[in-house]
């Protein structure tokens, strides 16, 4: 009898966090590397929800707290749904994770059943798929493109859609790819999804307020509110407000999937960080200034990047509407060689060349469902980005 589950063998590790565990090994070891692989901003957490924790903590707010979230924090994420997005969810509508990625977890492990299946656009988030597996369902994918923009069609959506779909997963802005649907291209894909009642909606919009050039954000269930019973509006704090490490992420959607994935989380962590969600409380309620801040210097980290990358021979990268990723292709570098004599055969060939030969740290496309691609994160200094730049044009000049 095998120790390891059956399950678990059907899931293989983050590729995000195995090659940032990389570019931190070839670091210790004196390596000069920039690593831009980890989808984390820089800048610090603002001072104001530092501040309320701090509170939280000489009050003593450090015991366990409601399972799926404190009643402050609920009816801040209720007020937040209401002000940005339309959307009126009462607090026991309302559940809070340790991350957005428990929050998804949750919701998967709560519905889903052997044979169903999860529809996921290309190039994803590397987590999707195996979060799914993990789940006991069965991941499908739909394709966008370099001449999408990424995005995938309303044709598509309708043609990947089979008896056995449960879910549809939707993230905009999307990680890898940074792309971002209009309301005109999001209502396309909700007219699909009406004529299919048996699809649950499941909208990632962790990057909603990193969405450059005044663009104006929109979610499934406010572009179209007959959907609002079979969606699952999944949103955070970790990048909006550059609050990775504390781990709050929270939905909104209906009451008895809510209570379900309460259940779930009930067994297996319990409450996220009482401190956290002190800190998120005041996230939500507090100035927003600090979004509009970082949003421009991310606007103006895409802009360096893309410029930089399109000037490197074999590269083309699209601009993105928002997040802070850029997903080039790298169709004109593969079967071509390295200076050091390697074969750029594939999206992952050329990472790792690139990593070893340059320094940089990127993550291959294949890992998102789509090559021949790469993806960087820009959520680090100009003048790293700058450097990162210049070496990987040095080595796709380089290339043979």
């Amino acid at each position: 009898m095998a120790f390891l589950s059956d399950t678990l063998a059907r899931v293989k590790p983050s590729s995000t966090i195995a090659i940032s565990n990389k570019a931190r090994e070839l670091k210790a070891a004196g390596r000069d590397v920039i690593s831009l692989s980890q989808g984390e901003p820089d800048f610090d957490t603002p001072d104001n929800i530092k501040q309320a924790a701090i509170r939280a903590i000489e009050e003593g707010k450090t015991k366990y707290t409601a399972v799926d979230g404190i009643p402050e924090l609920k009816q801040a994420i209720s007020d937040k749904f209401a002000r940005e997005n339309g959307l009126s969810y009462k607090p026991s509508q309302v559940t809070v994770g340790t991350g957005g990625k428990q929050v998804l977890y949750n919701a998967l492990v709560a519905t889903l059943n052997p044979g169903d299946e999860v529809l996921i656009p290309a190039p994803y988030w590397v987590s999707y798929p195996d979060m799914v597996l993990l789940a006991g369902g069965t991941p499908t994918f739909v394709e966008g493109n370099l001449q999408t923009g990424y995005k995938i069609t309303a044709e598509q959506l309708e043609a990947a859609i089979t008896p056995k779909t449960k879910w549809l997963i939707f993230n905009s802005p999307s990680n890898p790819t940074g792309a971002a649907y209009s309301r005109e291209e999001l209502k396309a894909l909700t007219d699909v999804l009406l004529r299919h009642p048996h699809v649950w909606v499941m909208s990632d919009d962790m990057y909603e307020h990193l969405l450059f050039d005044g663009r104006e954000y929109a979610t499934p269930a406010q572009v179209e509110p007959a959907l609002y019973d079979r969606t699952l509006t999944v949103n955070g704090v970790s990048k909006a407000y550059a609050m990775t490490g504390w781990r709050i992420g929270y939905a909104g959607g209906p009451e008895a999937l809510i209570k379900a994935m309460g259940k779930v989380q009930s067994q297996s962590t319990s409450n996220p960080s009482s401190v956290s969600q002190y800190a998120a409380v005041e996230a939500l309620n507090g100035p927003q200034n600090y979004i509009t801040e970082s949003l421009a210097v991310f606007q103006r980290r895409r802009d360096l990047v893309v410029a930089g990358l399109n000037a490197c021979p074999g590269i083309t990268c699209p601009t993105p509407e928002g997040a802070f990723y850029v997903y080039p292709s790298v169709a004109g570098c593969i079967g071509k060689t390295s200076q050091s004599g390697v074969k750029i055969t594939d999206d992952e060939a050329f990472a790792s060349a690139l990593l070893e030969e340059a320094g940089v740290a990127v993550v291959f496309g294949a890992a998102f469902g789509l090559s021949p691609n790469f993806r960087i994160s820009y959520a680090t200094s100009d003048e790293a980005l700058t450097e990162a730049c210049a070496r990987i044009k040095t080595f796709c000049d380089g290339l043979k």
